[in-house]
């Protein structure tokens, strides 16, 4: 009997017959992985141009390998490790992937603020590896959902496409820049772990309210009118933002954006022992599209979450935000 769990076993697979095509094909360990996965997901090797000597090699690992004996949680956990470390060895700035214990906590936002809903749109405009949307889509077996992600990276989204595959979930993929005109229809739910700093279009930047008075705008308040105009009135959004949103520069055109767009429904303040530093500390955002019949909260839901690891006060946290609920909604 093997010694390795599931997670272990499989992500033994993904990184062994990831290194095999990496030399094969003289290519970066995560494009590698991209390849492997629909491989594996396929049961046949895709790569012609690969000797017969290795096609044997991996041939045999994937006929080893039988997805449907891994739940599907088992198999994008092995495959996130998979990615982190191909993200470790080729270090790149805007390759970072939202840690499992936010994406749990916002699947469990997402089920509570939709929960009168059997089946929704949901949107996350910055996709990456598609981890925090495989996440969510996976604790919520209940809803019928029907998720797109748009990412302008290419190596990114086919990690994420393979990803999605590998769990059978069903999500349309968009690689574009997603402040440029989406041709997606307004969705019921966003979820994003906004992409932080400046963003370079100026021209495009032009056409948003949430542009900077001058110089560069924020690529994260961009993405926060683009996120509420691609809601439906009454929709929710739930975004990772940082903690010094609303002290930043351009904090005044925003308050006066959220006055005229949305209402704040909460504010969750991360654990700062989740980051590096103070200053990559974030928050999760709530938010509500502005509708006819919509009113704002009696009050909006703050809370400094404690470690994920202290259960005690987690459920404390729990137990709050279900009395905020019965008051508020």
């Amino acid at each position: 009997m093997s010694d390795f769990s599931p997670i272990e076993h499989l992500f033994k697979i993904f990184d062994e017959t990831a290194a095999i095509l990496q030399q094969e094909l003289e290519c970066s360990y995560l494009d590698a992985l991209a390849e492997t996965a629909e491989n594996l997901f396929q049961q046949k090797v895709l790569q012609e141009e690969m000797s017969d000597f290795t096609k044997k090699r991996v041939c045999k690992k994937y006929e080893e390998t039988n997805l449907d004996n891994y739940s599907k949680e088992e198999v994008r956990q092995a495959y996130q490790f998979a990615i982190l470390k191909g993200m470790q060895e080729n270090v790149q700035p805007h390759h970072q992937m939202t840690p499992d214990s936010i994406g749990l906590f916002m699947s469990y936002l997402l089920e509570k603020f939709m929960q009168e809903k059997k089946e929704f749109t949901l949107l996350d405009p910055a996709a990456g590896t598609g981890n925090l949307l495989m996440t969510v889509l996976n604790r919520q077996p209940e809803a019928a959902i029907a998720a797109a992600g748009v990412e302008i990276d290419d190596l990114l989204l086919k990690l994420a496409w393979c990803g999605a595959n590998l769990i059978e979930q069903s999500v349309q993929l968009y690689n574009q820049d997603a402040l440029e005109p989406l041709l997606i229809d307004p969705v019921d739910a966003v979820i994003c772990d906004l992409p932080v700093g400046w963003y370079p279009n100026d021209r495009r930047a032009a056409d948003f309210e949430l542009q900077a008075e001058e110089g560069h705008s924020y690529a994260h308040h961009l993405f926060i009118e683009q996120s509420v105009k691609h809601t439906k009135p009454g929709g929710y959004l739930f975004l990772l933002v940082p903690n010094g949103l609303f002290e930043e520069a351009g904090a005044d055109k925003l308050h006066r954006f959220f006055q005229k767009h949305v209402h704040i429904q909460g504010l969750i303040q991360l654990p700062m022992t989740m980051f590096k530093n103070k200053q990559a500390a974030k928050s999760i955002l709530i938010l509500q599209k502005q509708q006819v019949e919509s009113l704002a909260p009696k009050q909006v839901f703050l809370a400094t979450m404690p470690s994920m690891k202290d259960r005690k006060a987690m459920q404390s946290i729990m137990i709050k935000l279900e009395t905020w609920f019965k008051e508020n909604k």
